[in-house]
Formats: structure tokens, C-alpha cells, sequence
């Protein structure tokens, strides 16, 4: 970390900084009036925050996005290019800024000229993309934006990011770093104002006047629960005890929910402020982030975050001179959907199996080894920076009255552009599918949208126009979750889709309480019922099928209002929401045997369009069932009784001659 200095003035040893070199860090020197060592700081902060260039400077997203699109392979052609060409440039790795649809995207920013972002940078195009960027020639075919400046000179015809549909009805706090910075680079955090927050507070704010000044902002918990985040810690700070902890969940097991990989991968040291922040607030000297094994880049990025805080004196014993001390541990989950429960979540921690205890006590009274422990999720403390540094009223400046501040979504889907937006509360769910998400493809009809994962609900297209906040998705059946948002068209099958979603649950479930664990079972094999055709159903199977579905909703019900934990009471919302908004295609599934979607086979009946079919014999041969019967060059037919509906023949004809009816 040595180099981050700017001269031998800003040390107090070897490895520790005085007080102040955070704000000189970030502002230019104040403890002397030395002008060579400010124009040195000057010159080495302008580098960090990339405000202007000596020589041209590439990025890479390598998030876990971009790795899977294959930044791995741009990376790697990137550096071939410029070493083969002997060119001086700066190759530098950066997070996912969103638009995971974009992906692999490379930026390049020339010495006084704006920086632009590329998409779908793939190995191949990486020679043909530098070339015309370092003559200064923009290829139109790959460019996505350029970023707003003041200073250095844009290009021609390029939109400014804020211009672009994807971020233009976006408000980015959280996700203000994401993309941009080095997350392995501690001095470009702090170039851009990190740290700042956590020095004014342990120097000039009170553990109490923290916990007020949260309070006031009206920051709510943002991992689904929506609970005054400042209400928490005043009753965590309240308890007498000898010992307090701090708990980051960043376990994220909701399908499609991608945010907190992202956000930590992006910018990690943002998480460590937060959470400095809050145990100083809680008098906690100890704290823990919980994050699945499933996320290799995110703790590898903390890692690397956490040995650079360290080695700078801003994690650790008495951090700034401020008396206060600090300790993170991060300790890997093994994916188990039922450890986002906070209980459950502390026995993992504590060596023990995940499952939820009744409450109370409540974690803030007596949580980890019986302590009293606060448990916050990643977004939470990723807000603490800039309400501390900005003040309460700038936090609830944007939002609504009682959901204050921004939301970040994983959108993913039947969607034109899947990522992550940051969107203030208030803003609706039609302008975060269609203005951010740029609608639904292929011309098709959009039908629903899933809200806050296996717990949340299917809004369908009459509530396009609901403002997102916590009291607004409750009403309409659903529950702000820790933010995916999973977009469907007219071709799936809202039964299916509660039956995936009831699978999840039910294997997930810890097994601890009966009407989770033996609720969720008979839910799903009632949803797969109603699935089947009428193929194999032998003695009593139709009325049985019959009877569940008569029971369906009161099993919902049950398993609600007597579950032990969070988890297994939202575990019917899937099927009650779907059952609310789109009872017409329970109906056709329960008396027509018909799936309206046709997305479940087994409800699906094939036919042979008979001026098309050529007789070659194809079906024949790939039958599995010996269904289809014919002679050579003559039409061909699906004999009912035998046809299993496993679609094969509509794979293998080339003719296009049989339709699922």
C-alpha cells in the first residue's frame, strides 16, 4: 500500500497513516504547505479518478456476467494486441456496470477524450475495435456510450450514458462505482471519496448520533423485509453486553437475484465502509459476511478488500486513531436457500445446520452465540456511506413516504436488456421493463413478472402502472424480495411456473416445521397433477386430482399462517398470486386438460398436418412410443392412445408437418 502515499509527512510509521490522510487522500494535503507534495497528490488522485489520461487506458468487465459472455478471452486478446504492438497502455480489470445483456464490454479512453463503452466485445473483435480507437475513429456498430465530461473532449455521435435508455431512468448511489472502478485498487475507492464516511464518523459522530441520523433517513432493510434499519441497531446498541456482532448476508438465494454478487464483486471496499460504519454504531468490534461458496469472485474481491483495509490501519485495531477496533470474518454458506433466514443464517455461522429458531428473541436481543447481533444485508450498508457523508435529507430526498431511497433489481427474463438498474422507490414496475429493460422480444406480448424471488409474487399486466415500494407490492399480492425481477411472456405457463417455484421451496426446506415441510410437498404434487394428461391415470387418480385442487388455496392458507420462518410463511405466495391473477388458466388446466400456453407437454396433443407431410418416415423411426403409423410418401398419423407427448416428432421433421394442439 506504500504507494498510495504522497510523502513521508502522511505516515506514522511504516504501515499505519495518520488520521487525515483520508481526506488529503482525496482532497489534497492539509497537513502541511508543501507545493511539490501537493502537485504530487494532485497528479496521482487525477490518475486514480481517470480524469484524464497519459496514455490510453482499456477496460475490461470481468464480473462473473462478463466471464460468462467471455471477457476472459477480450482480456486476454486485449493484452496480446498491445503487447505485440508494443503499445504503452494501462489493461485494467473493472466490475459489471449493469447491462449484463452487453456483455463482454470493453471502455477505452484516449489522453483527453471522454470515455466510451463497447458491447459484445468478443476475442475476434478486439483487434479490428483498437485499431479504429487508437486513430480516433469510433466503430458505430459496437459503441454503447461515452461517459459525461467536462473536461475532456466527447465524441461525435456517441450518446452520454446518461442518455442511454438503460441508464437514463436510473438512480445510481449504490451502484455508483460498479463498472467504473478497479475493485481490486483501494487507492481508486479513495480517490473517488471512500472512506470518507466511516473517518467522519468514528471522529466526529457518537454511536448514538449515528443510529439517529439512520434512523432519520428512513433507510429500510433492503433484504426483503423492508424493517427501519435504525430501529435495528438502536435495539441491538440498548442490550447490555460484553460483546456485540455485525452480520453482512450476502447468501442471495433467490433464482434470478444476481445484485449482491455484483455489487461486491464491483466494489467491495464499499461494503467494508458500510459495515465499519454500522458496528461503530452498534458497538460491535466483530462481524461476519455470510456469502454462498457459489460466489468465488465476490470473496476473492472481499479478500483482496479486506488485506488492503488492513494493511492501510482502516480495519483492524484502533483504526484512525479513534480508539475504535474492527474485525471481519467471511465465512462461506453451502448454498442452502433457507440460510438467507437470519436464524438459520446464525446457526451456519455458529458451526451449526441451518435452521430457523421461533422468535423471540429477536437477533438484536440475543443472536450470535447469544449475543445481541445486528444482520443487514449487502445493499443496506452500501447506502450507509452516503447518508453519512451526505446527511439523512439527501437520502430521502428521492423515493416515496414510507420507502425511502433506491432499489437495486436484477432483471432477467423474457426481457430485450437482463441486468442490474438501480431505480428510486416510487418509479413503476412498466418503466423499469420497458424504459430500462427495453420490453419484451421477438414481438411478443408481455403477461407477468415474479417479484422477490420463491417468496415474492406474479403481478400480471394491470399492475404494470404499481409504483415500486414495500407498501405497494404487499397490496398487490407480492413482496419487494431482495430485488429480482423475473420477466415472462405470453408463452409461459403461470402453472408451471408456481410449480417450478413450489419445487425450489420444497426441496429447500429445512424440514424443521410440519406445515412448511409437508405443506409444500402435497402443493407441489397437486400443481403437478393438474400438469399431467390423462395418460396413465388409473382408479381414483382423477378424483384425487380433483380434491387437491378444492384444497389448494386453504392449504395455502395453512402453510402461511403457521409456518415457523419467514420463508416457509411466503412459500404459498407463488401459487396464491397466480391463483389471483390468472385463475383462467388453473381452469383450463383442471377441465379442459388444456395448457393455454402450451409449455406443459404433457396437456399438449399432436397432429399431423397431412398437405405437408412428405411420408419420409423420420417420425416413424424417432418414436419412442411407436405412436405414428403410415405407409412411404403417404401422410402419416398419431395414433392418440399411445402418444406420450414427449414432442420428438415435431423436433425431427423437417417439414414442419406436426402441430401441438
Amino acid at each position: 500500500m506504500m504507494p498510495l502515499k504522497c510523502c513521508d509527512r502522511c505516515w506514522h510509521g511504516p504501515e499505519r497513516p495518520c488520521p487525515d490522510f483520508i481526506t488529503c487522500f482525496s482532497e489534497g494535503p492539509r497537513c502541511h504547505a508543501d507545493a511539490t507534495c501537493s502537485e504530487k497528490a494532485k497528479s496521482r488522485l487525477s490518475a486514480l479518478r481517470r480524469e484524464s489520461v497519459p496514455r490510453p487506458a482499456i477496460f475490461v468487465g470481468t464480473g462473473s456476467c462478463g466471464l460468462g459472455a467471455g471477457a476472459d478471452k477480450t482480456l486476454a486478446a486485449v493484452r496480446d494486441y498491445v503487447s505485440s504492438k508494443g503499445i504503452d497502455a494501462d489493461v485494467l480489470e473493472v466490475g459489471c456496470i449493469g447491462m449484463c445483456t452487453a456483455e463482454p464490454m470493453v471502455d477505452i479512453q484516449l489522453p483527453g477524450r471522454a470515455r466510451v463503452s463497447f458491447g459484445k466485445v468478443t476475442g475476434d473483435k478486439v483487434p479490428a475495435l483498437l485499431d479504429s480507437m487508437l486513430e480516433g475513429k469510433v466503430p458505430f456498430d459496437l459503441v454503447l456510450y461515452q461517459f459525461r465530461s467536462q473536461t475532456l473532449e466527447p465524441f461525435e455521435g456517441v450518446l452520454r450514458q446518461d442518455q442511454h435508455p438503460f441508464f437514463a431512468p436510473q438512480t445510481r448511489r449504490v451502484l455508483v462505482n460498479c463498472g467504473i472502478i478497479n475493485p481490486a485498487s483501494i487507492g481508486e475507492y479513495l480517490a473517488r471519496g471512500g472512506y470518507q464516511a466511516m473517518a467522519l464518523g468514528l471522529r466526529s459522530r457518537t454511536p448514538a448520533e449515528l443510529c439517529d441520523t439512520v434512523e432519520k433517513s428512513g433507510l429500510r432493510g433492503r433484504g426483503g423485509g423492508g424493517f427501519p434499519t435504525g430501529t435495528k441497531w438502536k435495539f441491538a446498541a440498548k442490550e447490555a453486553a460484553d460483546q456485540r456482532y455485525l452480520v453482512c448476508n450476502a447468501d442471495e438465494g433467490d433464482p434470478g437475484a444476481f445484485m449482491n454478487r455484483a455489487e461486491i464483486e464491483g466494489d467491495p471496499h464499499r461494503l467494508l465502509e458500510g459495515m465499519a460504519i454500522a458496528a461503530y454504531a452498534i458497538g460491535a468490534t466483530k462481524a461476519y459476511v455470510y456469502i454462498r461458496a457459489e460466489y468465488p469472485l465476490a470473496i476473492k474481491r472481499l479478500n483482496e478488500a479486506i488485506a488492503q483495509a488492513k494493511a492501510m490501519g482502516l480495519l483492524g485495531r484502533n483504526i484512525l486513531d479513534s480508539g475504535f477496533s474492527f474485525e471481519i470474518v467471511i465465512k462461506q454458506g453451502a448454498g442452502a436457500f433457507v440460510c438467507g433466514e437470519e436464524t438459520a443464517l446464525l446457526h451456519s455461522i455458529e458451526g451449526r445446520r441451518g435452521m430457523p429458531r421461533p422468535r423471540p428473541p429477536f437477533p438484536a436481543v440475543k443472536g450470535l452465540f447469544g449475543k445481541p447481533t445486528v444482520i443487514n444485508n449487502v445493499e443496506t450498508f452500501y447506502n450507509l456511506p452516503g447518508i453519512v457523508l451526505n446527511g439523512p435529507e439527501w437520502f430521502a430526498s428521492v423515493g416515496t413516504e414510507k420507502s425511502k431511497g433506491t432499489k437495486v433489481f436484477a432483471l432477467s427474463g423474457r426481457v430485450a436488456r437482463t441486468g442490474l438498474a438501480e431505480v428510486a422507490y416510487g418509479t413503476t414496475v412498466r418503466q423499469v421493463i420497458f424504459d430500462i429493460g427495453g420490453g419484451i422480444p421477438e414481438g411478443k406480448a408481455f403477461k407477468a413478472v415474479q417479484i422477490g424471488g420463491p417468496s415474492g409474487g406474479c403481478l400480471p399486466t394491470e399492475h404494470l402502472d404499481l409504483p415500486i415500494d414495500y407498501e405497494s407490492m404487499k397490496s398487490a399480492g407480492a413482496i419487494m424480495g431482495s430485488g429480482g425481477l423475473v420477466v415472462m411472456d405470453e408463452t409461459t405457463c403461470m402453472v408451471d411456473l408456481a410449480r417450478f417455484f413450489m419445487d425450489f421451496i420444497q426441496r429447500e426446506s429445512c424440514g424443521k416445521c410440519i406445515p412448511c415441510r409437508e405443506g409444500t410437498r402435497r402443493m407441489l404434487g397437486i400443481l403437478t397433477h393438474i400438469s399431467e394428461g390423462r395418460r396413465g391415470e388409473k382408479g381414483t387418480a382423477t378424483l384425487e386430482r380433483f380434491q387437491g385442487v378444492m384444497y389448494m388455496q386453504r392449504l395455502a392458507n395453512v402453510i402461511r399462517d403457521t409456518s415457523l420462518c419467514g420463508l416457509g410463511q411466503t412459500a404459498p405466495n407463488p401459487v396464491l398470486s397466480t391463483l389471483r391473477y390468472f385463475r383462467e388458466e388453473y381452469e383450463a388446466h383442471v377441465f379442459e386438460r388444456r395448457c393455454p400456453a402450451g409449455a406443459c407437454h404433457e396437456l399438449l396433443s399432436y397432429r399431423v398436418e397431412a398437405e405437408l407431410c412428405k411420408g419420409c418416415g423420420v417420425c416413424v423411426k424417432s418414436c419412442p412410443s411407436d405412436a405414428i403409423i403410415g405407409s412411404l410418401k403417404q401422410p402419416h398419423e398419431i395414433l392418440q392412445d399411445k402418444c406420450i407427448a414427449c414432442g420428438t416428432c415435431v423436433e425431427t421433421c423437417r417439414f414442419g408437418a406436426i402441430r401441438a394442439a
